[in-house]
Parts: C-alpha cells; structure tokens; sequence
C-alpha cells in the first residue's frame, strides 16, 4: 500500500511517497521517492505578510506536478499539510482554495501542536532506550517545534517561531527565544541526563559534511565546529565550494545557531539525527488510521 505526504513548510515544500508492507502483524515502510522543490513561502510571508502572486503561482506549478507524480504511482491515500508560512499568511485562504481549484489538492493548515505532534509520532520507529529522557528538536523554515520524552513517555510539545528563514528575513522576535528557555528548563530536572533528537534538513547536512556515520550521534561540540567552519565562507563558495545547495547555504547558519541554542538550555551534549521529519510522521498517521479503519470494517 503506498501513501504520500506533502510538507508545505517555509522554506520548500516536500513530496514523500513510501510503500508500507505488512505482514503478520508487522509492517516495514519502504521510501519510494522524494521531491523537494524550494519555494520558499516564508521569504514573503515573514516581510510583507502574505504571499505574493509569483509565490502562488509556484506553489500552483509543484502541487500540479506533484498531482501527475501521485498519478504515476497510483497514489490513492494523501495528506498535504502546510505549517508555520502558511499559517501566518493573511490570504492564506484564497491561497489555499486557489491550489484546490488548480491541482485537486486539498490543503491542511496545520496548528503548531499539531506539526509536534506529527514529527513525535516519529518516535517509536527509532527503536530508541524506553528509559532514555529525550528533546525532540525539528527546526524548520518558520518555526521550531520541541517534544520532550520521559522514560518512553510524550511529556509535552510546542511549537516556537524559531526558524531559519524567518532569522534571514530579521523576523524572529527575540523574547521568542526566552519562551523556549522557560519551557526547556521547566520540564528539567537539576543534573538531568538527555539527548537531542535533531530533525529537519539542516541537520541532516550538518551531520553528513562533519563525516559522521549512521549509527553515531553528534555533539554540540561538533555541531559548533561545523558552525565556525561554514561561517568563515560566503554563500556563494557554500554552494561552489562546499556543493551546497542554494536554498541549504543561506540557511544553514541560523539553523546552526537553532540547535546550538536550544541544546545550551537543556545542558544536551549529544544529539542523534535520523534521517526523518514531518513527512514520515504524517505518513505514519495515514497508516495507522488505514490500519484501524480495515480493523473497524471487519
């Protein structure tokens, strides 16, 4: 059974196709394929206030093509969710009847509690310690959204305006940053072991050029190095020099400064970094209410 997710997020929006095999009570998810197209929604919202008539054109454009993509592999379950841009657009819902009317796609503005709670659902495929305390940290385009577990337990989540193209744009309200230091060290305990769960592209990039392998985490440390090393290049010899790509230069250094913050609240060393986000997680959401509405209909 193959299900699709589109992640509408600031800065490009994703299209994730996986195949899920079940059997015997067991079930493996399969990647079939991935397009990222970089339209960048926050580059407007978070200086003008709404999307522009370039933007919606663009957004049109990919969720047509993304329509054709889903066709081809007989795509018959798909949740297209859009977060924190599309959220804070003014004219959000013209926006997002416009693309209904073109592409068929049915847009879902997602709550910031919502987003969280899509990417924690991520948590139990990672077949991580159940007695380990850990801080979910997925650092996106417009926001941030933070998930603290206890001893295999969602103690809570939140979403902050925290992102990466929201810093670029100088939009980032700074006692934003003193809300996530409460809300961190509120839920800690004093000498508190706990380990950062690092979602989000940035840090998937960040982990790959520090030559770090699957089964390793990073540090803070490490995260740092790569902070200090790529600020000393412009973004043009990131992208020529480095092979990044144009939409990853720019953001790569706030997103840096994201997750070393954040990680300096909660007094986290290590971080591990699988190789998911809000895509997999709302894709595990349509399984699973496949899954019960098969178990219901019998």
């Amino acid at each position: 059974m193959k299900f699709a997710a589109i992640d509408i997020g600031s800065n490009a929006i994703r299209l994730l196709i996986e195949e899920v095999h079940v059997d015997a009570g067991q079930f493996h998810i399969e990647k079939v394929s991935l397009t990222r197209v970089p339209v960048r929604l926050g580059e407007d919202v978070f200086t003008n206030g709404k999307i522009s008539k370039n933007k919606i054109q663009q957004l049109i454009k990919t969720m047509k093509a993304f329509w054709y993509l889903m066709e081809v592999h007989d795509i018959q379950i798909v949740r297209a969710c859009a977060t924190s841009a599309m959220r804070e657009a003014k004219n959000r819902r013209a926006v997002i009847r416009k693309v209904e009317e073109e592409s068929n796609i049915q847009i879902e503005l997602l709550s910031g509690d919502e987003e969280a709670n899509l990417i924690f659902s991520n948590y139990f495929a990672q077949n991580l310690s159940a007695k380990g305390n850990y801080l979910y940290i997925d650092v996106g385009g417009g926001s941030t959204e933070l998930t603290l577990i206890k001893n295999n337990k969602r103690i809570k989540g939140q979403s902050f305006e925290l992102g990466t193209v929201r810093m670029l744009s100088n939009a980032t309200d700074p006692k934003m940053w003193e809300k996530a230091r409460r809300w961190i060290q509120s839920s800690l305990g004093a000498n508190e072991s706990i380990t950062a769960i690092g979602t989000g592209g940035n840090i998937n990039t960040i982990f790959k050029i520090a030559g770090k392998k699957p089964s390793q985490n990073i540090t803070a440390g490490e995260i740092k190095e790569q902070y200090d090393s790529l600020s000393k290049y412009t973004i043009e010899q990131r992208i020529t020099k480095l092979k990044m790509k144009p939409d990853r230069a720019d953001v790569i250094i706030p997103a840096c400064e994201i997750y070393l913050r954040l990680m300096g609240y909660a007094k986290i060393q290590q971080m591990i970094v699988p190789k998911i986000g809000l895509a997999d997680g709302i894709i595990l959401d349509l399984f699973s209410k496949w899954q019960l509405s098969k178990k219901t209909s019998k």
